[in-house]
């Protein structure tokens, strides 16, 4: 069985891109839904916006974090701070959740130990 190294990688770099930017988020002091409220998006946007690409959350929590877009969302920018347009596929699919991870995890260590 053949093992999708591309996807994988793609994947980890957004699951580290939400989880740095969540972190930043907790330092600063500031929530998903106090920035929908204070930059008038509909509720959900931002927390929306850590797993799909959106152009106007991720202004508003670049905003609110006092930096630009393209050095929170380096998947979704060029290096020279260019949108990227149209977004790479991989930028529109959920990344999984920590579940379907462990799964996957326990389903790949359980058939190595059957293999052994």
């Amino acid at each position: 069985m053949h093992h999708d190294r591309t996807a994988d990688k793609a994947a980890r770099r957004r699951l580290e891109e939400m989880t740095r930017i969540k972190r930043l988020l907790a330092e600063a002091g500031l929530t998903l839904v106090g920035i929908d409220e204070e930059y008038k998006l509909a509720k959900g946007t931002c927390g929306n916006t850590l797993q799909q690409a959106n152009i106007a959350g991720e202004r508003a929590i670049a905003a609110a974090l006092r930096r630009r877009p393209e050095h929170l969302w380096r998947t979704r920018y060029h290096s020279d701070g260019r949108r990227m347009s149209p977004q790479p596929q991989e930028n529109y699919i959920r990344p999984p959740s920590m579940k379907a991870r462990r799964a996957k995890h326990e389903a790949i260590a359980s058939s190595v130990q059957e293999a052994a």
